[in-house]
């Protein structure tokens, strides 16, 4: 029966059930697509065999609003959605956005802060002993004690706070269906404490083996440099293979244990969950309030693999999706593409083939699916690995069929490429044919800085390997006969980034005749290592203090001279010039980034017979900024 999973009890009692298995309670609106998570889940547990209904953002202050399909026979699976709550509901500035793209008609406001406690709780309230089994990137990325950069303090576990049972981290295929078929057994949920890819509390480790103790909460949240290099050992304890069970101690009387990761899935294991019975759209309940936005970009996208082993400081896939790439068949993802060719919206465009890094398609090094990755060292980072196999051959393979598929028009690469991993294969291949077929006028990239000291924290490459991409970018373009530019993802405040390498961010762009639209000042979310700095002041890899610019006023600055051409930014421009003692950067020369205010002008050193141009709609006493560029210009004056 090819239908969507019941979201009322009409719905279940029409399937003839007297009661379901599992409920599903997400954050997000009901889509079945395989791009959210809440849908592979439930048609994982499908294909195994499990009755499923799905409680799509309940009411959280009306605990009836779980009671939907009554008690399930089995338990309470919940999730806050596709983002964590918090990332969802506000900006770095933690001023309350107003649209939400998992919400039918883009509605704000559907689900709560602190998504997974808040589901956890209601539950308890209606069932007080039905057990709740808690997943998803909220959960997982909050797994042991951590930092809130809301609250602006140390949180426990969301284990603890949510009253669950059990906590699965990670992407959950595998450990869903052993948690499931254990619980179908009759064992109790305090007795699951066997599963990978799992966490849960005890109080008493009398049973708990082979295990490395961590730094108390009250330890970790009484010294910073504790929580440092406490989040270090979960750092270099992510991997399947040689990940160890980690336990943190609460009081004396309470636990939480952390299992090692669940095994990567193979690639006939990754194909199955992929073809499974999704409807590909959000429920009809919805098409009154115009669907759920956030399909919009996914219903003809590709996801063709998982897993990271870019280990950018900021990203936490580490900590969710894990460093070992698991990959799609070429045969799967071709399948799903002919697919797309039924749907009346396909215009004959594949918006993205790709996952967290397009251009992984395979482990970085021949050993990790046996020993796993290395415990503390970067496939990337600081430079290639001697042992990286930097290899388009498959992917390219992958694209050349795509291309070839009937009612195909363009196949684009939108979830971002590797630039290092591109400039660390010898052959040039993928290069020109990304700029020849996958590439529709601009490329967007991330740098995401110029100054090393702050690549250097956000474990990126240097400079130079970048400006190496940018050339050959370049003469590849020009070889194909095509104006196609590129456009650098930035991020101002890193930790590690003064007001030194703010400004030498804003001379590139000067340079390069470019303005961002957007600028991404950097947003502590749980469980990175940049996370981990921001909070501590140490680089937990090192144990070196770091500079962090936390200080509203400054970030502000550094955001703004990315941006220095706006006019609104101007008196922070001044400012920030000001506080890093390069006012020769405001003046009439080609170098200078603004132009003096006419009071200024002495200030400046500016003389007195030098002519002056004021500013259009004169009065405010400051000259007219430079004329921003388009986006055709970028990169066109400096390689």
């Amino acid at each position: 029966m090819r239908d969507f999973l019941p979201v009322s009890r009409q719905d279940m009692e029409n399937r003839g059930w007297e009661a379901v298995d599992f409920v599903y309670i997400s954050g997000d609106a009901y889509v079945d697509h395989p791009s959210f998570g809440h849908a592979i889940i439930t048609r994982v547990l499908e294909a195994n065999g499990y009755k499923v209904g799905i409680i799509a953002q309940p009411d959280w202050r009306n605990k009836e609003s779980v009671c939907v399909f009554g008690r399930p026979r089995l338990g309470f699976l919940v999730s806050s959605g596709n983002m964590d709550s918090m990332v969802n509901h506000y900006t770095v500035a933690k001023k309350r956005r107003h649209e939400d793209a998992y919400t039918p008609g883009g509605v704000y406001g559907k689900r709560p802060d602190y998504a997974v406690v808040v589901y956890g709780n209601l539950i308890r309230q209606a069932y007080k002993h039905v057990p709740i089994i808690i997943g998803g990137i909220e959960a997982s990325l909050r797994r042991l004690g951590h930092y809130d950069y809301w609250s602006d303090r140390m949180k426990h576990s969301v284990l603890l706070d949510s009253g669950a049972d059990l906590l699965l981290y990670g992407m959950g295929e595998r450990s869903v269906v052993e948690v499931a078929d254990a619980l179908n057994a009759g064992i109790d949920i305090k007795d699951i404490t066997f599963v990978n890819g799992s966490v849960y509390k005890t109080k008493s480790l009398e049973n708990v083996y082979d295990y490395q103790m961590l730094p108390s909460y009250d330890e970790i949240e009484a010294d910073k440099k504790t929580y440092a290099k406490s989040f270090y050992i979960q750092y270099t304890n992510t991997d399947p293979f040689s990940g160890k069970r980690l336990v943190e101690k609460y009081n004396d009387h309470e636990y939480v244990v952390q299992n090692p990761a669940a095994m990567p899935l193979s690639q006939a294991e990754m194909d199955r969950v992929y073809a499974l019975n999704y409807m590909r759209t959000w429920h009809p309940m919805y098409d009154a309030a115009g669907g759920v936005p956030a399909i919009k970009e996914v219903k003809f996208s590709l996801v063709s693999n998982r897993g990271c082993f870019g280990g950018c400081s900021f990203c936490a896939l580490t900590f969710h999706q894990g460093r070992i790439i698991q990959t799609r068949s070429h045969e799967s993802l071709i399948t799903e593409a002919e697919s797309f060719q039924w749907d009346p919206d396909f215009k004959g465009y594949i918006h993205d083939v790709g996952g967290p890094t397009a251009n992984f398609r395979q482990p970085s090094c021949d050993k990790q699916l046996k020993y796993g990755v290395c415990p503390n060292k970067q496939c990337l980072f600081p430079k290639p690995c001697a042992n990286l196999k930097a290899d388009h051959t498959d992917y390219l393979k992958l694209l050349r069929k795509l291309r070839a598929l009937p009612k195909v028009k363009k196949v684009f690469i939108r979830s971002g490429i590797r630039f290092d991993y591109v400039m660390a294969d010898a052959d040039d291949t993928f290069m020109k044919e990304l700029c020849e077929y996958h590439v529709s006028g601009q490329l967007k990239v991330a740098p995401e800085h110029v100054a090393d000291k702050v690549l250097e924290k956000m474990g990126k490459p240097s400079n130079s390997v970048y400006q190496k991409f940018v050339k050959k970018y370049k003469q590849i373009n020009e070889q194909l006969g095509k104006k196609q530019y590129l456009v650098p993802y930035l991020m101002s405040s890193h930790p590690g980034s003064t007001m030194k390498e703010a400004v030498a961010l804003a001379e590139y762009l000067r340079d390069l005749g470019y303005m961002p639209e957007q600028v991404q000042d950097f947003y502590p979310t749980p469980s990175t290592l940049s996370t981990c700095m921001y909070y501590t002041g140490y680089d937990p890899r090192t144990m070196e203090k770091v500079y962090v610019p936390k200080d509203p006023k400054e970030k502000a600055m550094q955001r703004a001279l990315i941006q220095y051409r706006n006019p609104k930014n101007y008196e922070l421009v001044v400012a920030a010039l000001e506080k890093a003692g390069r006012t020769d950067l405001i003046g009439y020369d080609k170098h200078c980034l603004i132009r003096p205010a006419y009071k200024d002008r002495d200030k400046y050193g500016i003389t007195k017979n030098m002519p002056y141009k004021s500013h259009s709609g004169a009065g405010k006493g400051r000259s007219r900024p430079a004329k921003k560029k388009t986006i055709r210009n970028v990169h066109k004056k400096k390689g």
